[in-house]
């Protein structure tokens, strides 16, 4: 599959960036333009989401293939990887069928393990399949405005940021009509795969997941990375180094900019 992607920066090895689940590569150009002096950094669009292609397969051996093909294509031998979320667990899947091509990786807000139950039952995650079911229910023809959007989604999705987030998804198409950029369809139906983890219990066996520098970064705020995950993640990546961010969410690099790309920096410059 060939993905959709932005490059910043000409100088340096290269640094590739991979959103989570909803986003694009669009929700990284900040970070990814502050990190361009140093790096030559890419940011992705995943499979079914921005402008990249659209697949009925959605998992992570599928991504993770993605990865491998679009460095195949770019002639990148070995990179940084950072991924937040989805992507996180992209680059954790890559990481592990090819880590002599990874200089060093980041993973923002995300571990090692499975999400079900975490997506089920916190308080801090969204009810994935609740949401996609209303975004799927939203009559896109019936919409003139981005706010009849919001206002349609309103019962279902009560924040209003994470609304926003969401309906940066709808774009119009040439004849003035609104349509979902995400495939809401394949989404929907390979829930249980977004939410899978690493085979773990194989890999600690095997001795853990090695040969680079790791960050996990996780916010203050979310239950993505909780303490208990700390044990989890140092045996799956013995080299891991874990930060937490106060003040943020899920969304770090949305809450707490500054903070996020201080982290990145001072964990590449050493």
């Amino acid at each position: 599959m060939k993905l959709h992607f932005r490059k910043y920066g000409e100088a340096g090895p290269p640094l590739i960036i991979l959103h989570g689940l909803y986003g694009s590569g669009d929700n990284w150009v900040s970070i990814a333009r502050e990190l361009s002096s140093d790096f030559e950094v890419f940011v992705v669009d995943q499979r079914n989401h921005g402008r990249s292609p659209h697949s009925k397969v959605h998992d992570y051996p599928s991504m993770r293939d993605d990865l491998r093909d679009f460095m195949d294509a770019q002639g990148i031998g070995k990179a940084v990887l950072l991924g937040h979320s989805m992507g996180g667990k992209t680059v954790m899947f890559f990481a592990e069928a090819w880590p002599k091509r990874v200089q060093s990786m980041i993973t923002v807000d995300i571990a090692p393990k499975p999400y079900r139950d975490l997506a089920l039952h916190s308080n801090f995650a969204a009810n994935h399949a609740k949401m996609i079911d209303a975004m799927l229910e939203v009559d896109l023809s019936k919409m003139e405005t981005r706010e009849d959007m919001d206002h349609a989604l309103r019962s279902s999705v009560g924040s209003e940021r994470i609304r926003g987030f969401l309906l940066k998804n709808v774009r119009r198409d040439r004849k003035g009509n609104f349509h979902w950029r995400i495939n809401l369809e394949a989404l929907r139906n390979h829930l249980d795969d977004i939410f899978d983890g690493l085979d773990t219990e194989r890999i600690i066996r095997n001795g853990g997941i090695t040969g680079f520098p790791v960050l996990f970064i996780a916010g203050a705020q979310s239950d993505y990375i909780r303490a208990e995950d700390h044990t989890l993640i140092r045996s799956v990546f013995p080299a891991a180094e874990i930060v937490t961010i106060p003040n943020a969410g899920h969304w770090l690099h949305a809450e707490q900019p500054d903070l996020l790309l201080k982290n990145i920096n001072y964990f590449l410059d050493r």
